[in-house]
């Protein structure tokens, strides 16, 4: 019995109706206890039952990305750990890799509360965040205490050890500081990424949540060009940088990302970020504010973009005929709906919403399920499943 759905759940979002930002702040109050890097004998036993408990292996599962070793496909999507303070907790619940923040150069508060909302008829979570995170410095230092690195024993960072000493690879996903002028988004996007290089085994330029103004227009290949070219120009050490792009754009904005991360020499894309339509929402009054969720600013994830964000995926891998590698993200709950992201296109996959509604078994359940899919299509790997919609 998963007691998480079947009592937990109900309790905490229909009993107790408890604020979804606050029931954040408690989960990472466990997650940070849990993830001392000088945990006593009681707390390692708790992360190792965990594990147990949570996590699946099987070789058919992993996968070789950017000369990474991912042990699965699944992997924690942005949003969740904005400032890396359980980044060692993820490979314990079973994920194959994890993305931080989004983090931004300048610390801030995000938008004035309440701004995370649970759509629970429609499996979904609309948030208005505003990139609230501590910045790419604290998030440096956090990440170097976790793995007790005294960066004063290094000339420069460029000498610390590699990859990020995450026993799963670790993602960043950079956007821009809410008081960086559009005009100056490149430096903004530059200084935290000379932060946190050496932190990051794949980094991601974040240009499409709709929660800070006028962030979405960067997608445009006008203003999206400087910034890749200015980041590609820092990045010696050539560390995969890919770019995260809206379910909500027009085809051919599309093409135009895919030509210009091509241009560029981009690792990849991530398809896709929260949705900022609302046509077929079951909810229409949300709660707490009595407000109609058409009236009210932020973006949606979950169940909503799931189609609309396969489709995405589907066009990125035939335009590219898969050269192109694609991380899948948008209303993946189980394994079926993994599985239809990766037969699109998608090497990769992540959740976050799923994750929520689901628990911490979502992982093994949706593992188990892939394992099956690849017995049921007679495949050896994952990365044979990558794509074969296309070929069919």
């Amino acid at each position: 019995m998963d007691l998480y759905q079947s009592l937990l759940r109900p309790i905490l979002f229909s009993g107790l109706k408890a604020d979804p930002e606050w029931l954040h702040r408690q989960s990472f109050r466990l997650f940070n206890w849990l993830d001392r890097p000088t945990a006593d004998l009681l707390t390692q036993q708790l992360r190792h039952t965990l594990s147990r408990t949570c996590t699946l292996s099987d070789q058919r599962l992993q996968q070789s990305l950017w000369g990474l070793p991912f042990a699965n496909p699944v992997g924690l999507a942005a949003g969740f750990d904005k400032d890396g303070t359980a980044a060692g907790m993820w490979s314990v619940f079973g994920f194959g890799f994890a993305e931080l923040g989004t983090v931004t150069f300048h610390p801030q508060p995000g938008n004035p509360p309440p701004r995370l909302f649970r759509l629970v008829a429609d499996q979904a979570v609309l948030n208005r965040m505003g990139f609230n995170n501590q910045g790419a410095a604290v998030m440096a230092a956090t990440l170097s205490k976790r793995w007790q690195v005294d960066l004063t024993d290094f000339e420069n960072l460029r000498d610390l050890p590699s990859p990020s000493m995450s026993s799963i690879p670790l993602g960043i996903n950079l956007g821009k500081s809410k008081i960086t002028p559009l005009e100056q988004a490149a430096e903004d996007y530059v200084q935290s990424f000379r932060l946190l290089r050496d932190w990051g085994d794949y980094f991601v330029v974040n240009v499409s949540s709709p929660n800070t103004p006028g962030l979405r227009s960067l997608q445009d290949r006008a203003q999206l060009e400087p910034i890749l070219t200015a980041l590609q120009q820092e990045n010696t050490e050539r560390k995969p940088l890919l770019v995260k792009i809206a379910p909500d754009l027009e085809w051919g904005a599309i093409a135009d990302v895919i030509t210009l991360a091509q241009d560029c020499q981009l690792a990849g894309i991530i398809a896709t970020n929260t949705t900022i339509r609302r046509d077929g929402l079951q909810t229409q009054i949300l709660e707490p504010t009595g407000k109609p969720v058409t009236e009210e600013a932020g973006g949606i994830s979950g169940a909503p973009v799931r189609s609309r964000s396969t489709e995405v995926i589907r066009f990125i891998y035939k335009e590219t005929q898969g050269t192109l590698p694609i991380i899948g993200v948008g209303g993946i709950f189980t394994a079926d709906h993994a599985w239809e992201k990766i037969t699109a296109g998608a090497s990769l996959v992540q959740t976050y919403t799923g994750w929520i509604y689901e628990g911490p078994l979502m992982l093994r359940r949706t593992l188990t399920g892939l394992r099956q899919k690849l017995d049921d299509h007679g495949l050896q790997s994952i990365q044979a499943a990558v794509g074969i919609d296309h070929q069919t």
